[in-house]
Order: C-alpha cells, then structure tokens, then sequence
C-alpha cells in the first residue's frame, strides 16, 4: 500500500445518519453501536492523514423539491424523498462534525443517486491525482457503500473495504453484505488492520 497513491473514500458521514437527531439515524445507530463505526473511521482517517493519504468525502444531496430525481422514485431513493433527509441547506446534509474536512480534503459534489461514481467527478479527481487504492467505509453498507465498491472494482481500482467502518439499517443486512458480497469486489480489513498495514509502509 503506497500512501501517496491511496484515498480513503467516506460515504455519505452526514447528521442525517451518523448524528443524533438526523433523519436516519435511529435506523442505524444499532450497527454503528455495535461495531464503533464512527470512532474506528476517525481512527483511520487520523492515521491516513499522517501518512499523507488522500481524504475524499462523498456526501449526498438534493434541492428541497428533490427534482433530481424522477417523480415516482422507488426503494430507497423513495425513502429519501419521503423523510426529506439529505435536503441542501439544511443541518442534516452537513458532514458530521468529527469529520469535517480540513484543508487539503476532497469534497465531492454531485452525489445524487447510490454509487459515489455514477453523477460525480470521483473518477476524475481520483485518476488525476494518481490514485490507485481506495480504501472505502460509510452508508449504508449494503446500499451506496456496496454500490460503490463495485464501480471501484470494474474501474481497476484495488479496492479495500473497512468492515467496521460501515453501517447498515440492520445486523442481518450488515453481516449478508460483509459475508456474501464483499470479498467478491474488494479486499475487506478492519480498520485496525487497514491503519497496521498503512504503519507497514511508513515505518
């Protein structure tokens, strides 16, 4: 693992999931309880910046009237419009304050649908930065942290999911996705293992 060409991709760390009182919150604190996702994630993140890795944030967004989207949105994208979570302008968009990013972040725009690629200039940013490695965790695990694993995958990217630095809306969801799809797409550590492996390289 060669920090300089590695990025740690955090999806969608915003009140509406990880803070009390956002949206979506009550659905998955369960997880995030259960494994200390939040602490593990600012755990990687402070080894990752001290070993000059890229930090990129991935959040989701949308106007008020949520016209992005198609009329009749269905699945999940159909529970964001009926709760109106992840509305610009609004506390629940804004990225959680353990994880503001600092100077020398990336900040994604564009995110409107489930893979952080697909409508967003992910790619784009990642390759001209000469990124090779990207190293995944956020929400929900099995929805747009998967999603984007797999884009990642067919990219060419080496890809690396952080177990313990996902959640899902339930145990069962979390352990079917981490179990059964994961290893298909990506290299999946915990975070301990991820940070021992980063230490590896910069020792």
């Amino acid at each position: 693992m060669n920090p300089k060409t590695t990025a740690i991709v955090l999806i969608e760390y915003q009140n509406d999931f990880a803070a009390e009182g956002g949206v979506f919150h009550d659905a998955v604190k369960g997880v995030m309880q259960s494994n200390h996702m939040l602490a593990h994630t600012m755990d990687v993140v402070e080894a990752a910046r001290e070993a000059g890795v890229t930090i990129v944030h991935v959040p989701i967004s949308f106007s008020g009237d949520y016209h992005e989207l198609n009329q009749s949105p269905y699945g999940i994208l159909k529970g964001v419009v009926d709760n109106k979570a992840f509305r610009k302008g609004t506390w629940g968009v804004d990225i959680i304050d353990e994880l503001k990013p600092r100077p020398g972040d990336i900040v994604i725009e564009g995110k409107r649908g489930l893979c952080g690629f697909q409508s967003t200039n992910l790619d784009f940013i990642l390759r001209n930065k000469g990124i090779q490695t990207v190293a995944l965790g956020g929400f929900l695990t099995n929805c747009c942290v998967e999603s984007t694993m797999r884009s990642a995958y067919e990219l060419g990217y080496e890809v690396i999911t952080l177990k313990d630095c996902t959640a899902a809306t339930s145990l069962k969801e979390q352990d079917a996705a981490l179990e059964c799809d994961f290893g298909m797409f990506s290299h999946p550590m915990n975070h301990d293992e991820f940070i021992e492996q980063l230490s590896a390289v910069t020792a």
